[in-house]
């Protein structure tokens, strides 16, 4: 087993990473169950695909289990009501664990009612997804939607535990598997440019469940993504800010596709990890090789790279729109994370929307062209 702690005082937790723990949770979980009881929120596609597994499992605990329909319009004002509605009707009591057996909108709509649920409730995060897994079980983001924009609402509320089996990737389609890899590509392109090489060398064999290939990656990107989150928990330094590298143009990018699952989180992130860098290239401050390298590795790996890719035909200013809302907005200006090279990322404030909307443009265009020494507030 693989185990990467999360420093965080006295709320510090493991993330435990090994094939074959969801047919043994129970004795990870009985610890955190003072009452023998654990409460489950899953979907219904997780409940089908894995629910057998997850109660076999959990054997010697009792159970109650709360399904809410698959995909990224469950994480609504609606569906908490429903979660929180539901496990008060089952007799939840304060200090009785949730379960939070799913992807990243499991995740993050099963954490956000254990957040208000009864002032706090501790939860705990068994991701089945790769996206999961490597990036939203672990940090204590949780969320909503709303029409503003993605994940508006929602408190920070560490889980108390995370549990990674990989063996929950062998029931995942393609696209989803696809769309996790994302978040891995991230991690390395923020601060890891030797694990980036390692990606462009070993990204098949994690695609296609190689188990050492698998493991490796889950395992740097978690112990990437926890070290950051030790240092700036609530973004507050700006260090965390870094994790967001691709999202500002994500999350624009889901709101225009409305949210559904004709766009998917990650692949919404891999097309703006390429946008991130091409944004960089056009100011000047990443060489244009580097952002080549991002988008034929994303490519390779069946991932969009582009507007395009995703057949997005929003105009720029529809876009740069939509990121005004950002969540990580300071003194009116959006953040966004750039990057002076591959594991080089920064956070930058000096970028104007007019000029992000006049990028993306050109970017659906296809007319992006590398920078010549341009000056930064020329663009």
């Amino acid at each position: 087993m693989s185990i990467v702690r999360v420093e965080l005082g006295p709320r510090a937790y493991d993330v435990r990473i090994e094939a074959g723990l969801i047919g043994r949770a129970a004795q990870h979980l009985a610890p955190l169950a003072p009452n023998g009881r654990a409460f489950v929120v899953t979907d219904q596609n997780v409940a089908a695909a894995q629910g057998a597994r997850l109660t076999q499992g959990l054997s010697g605990l009792a159970t109650e289990t709360v399904t809410i329909p698959a995909g990224e319009a469950s994480k609504s004002w609606e569906m908490l009501a429903f979660v929180t509605d539901r496990l008060l009707a089952l007799g939840i009591e304060r200090g009785e664990p949730i379960i939070a057996f799913g992807g990243g909108v499991v995740g993050d709509l099963a954490g956000f009612a254990a957040a208000i649920l009864q002032r706090g409730t501790p939860y705990v995060q068994v991701p089945t997804s790769l996206l999961a897994m490597v990036d939203s079980s672990v940090g204590g983001k949780t969320a909503i939607d709303v029409s503003a924009g993605k994940n508006l609402i929602g408190a920070f509320h560490q889980p108390r535990l995370v549990l990674i089996d990989p063996e929950a990737l062998a029931t995942l389609a393609a696209r989803q598997m696809r769309a996790g890899y994302a978040e891995i590509v991230k991690a390395a392109l923020i601060g890891d440019p030797a694990f980036f090489d390692w990606l462009e060398a070993n990204g098949a064999s994690v695609l296609a469940g190689a188990p050492d290939a698998l493991a490796h990656a889950i395992a740097a990107s978690v112990a990437f993504k926890a070290a950051i989150v030790a240092e700036d928990e609530r973004e507050t330094s700006g260090r965390r800010a870094l994790l967001n590298l691709g999202h500002t143009f994500a999350h624009a990018i889901e709101a225009e596709a409305g949210f559904s699952d004709d766009v998917l989180h990650g692949e919404a992130v891999a097309a703006g990890l390429a946008l991130a860098f091409d944004l960089s290239v056009r100011r000047g401050l990443c060489a244009p090789e580097d952002a080549a390298r991002v988008g034929r590795h994303l490519r390779a790996t069946g991932l969009p790279a582009s507007l395009a890719d995703l057949g997005i035909a929003a105009t720029g200013a529809s876009l740069a729109g939509r990121m005004a809302s950002d969540k990580k907005k300071a003194g009116g200006r959006v953040a966004f994370i750039l990057a002076r090279g591959i594991g080089r990322a920064f956070v930058d404030r000096d970028v104007e929307l007019e000029a992000v909307a006049k990028f993306l443009d050109s970017a659906a265009a296809g007319a992006l062209h590398p920078a010549r020494g341009c000056d930064r507030q020329d663009q």
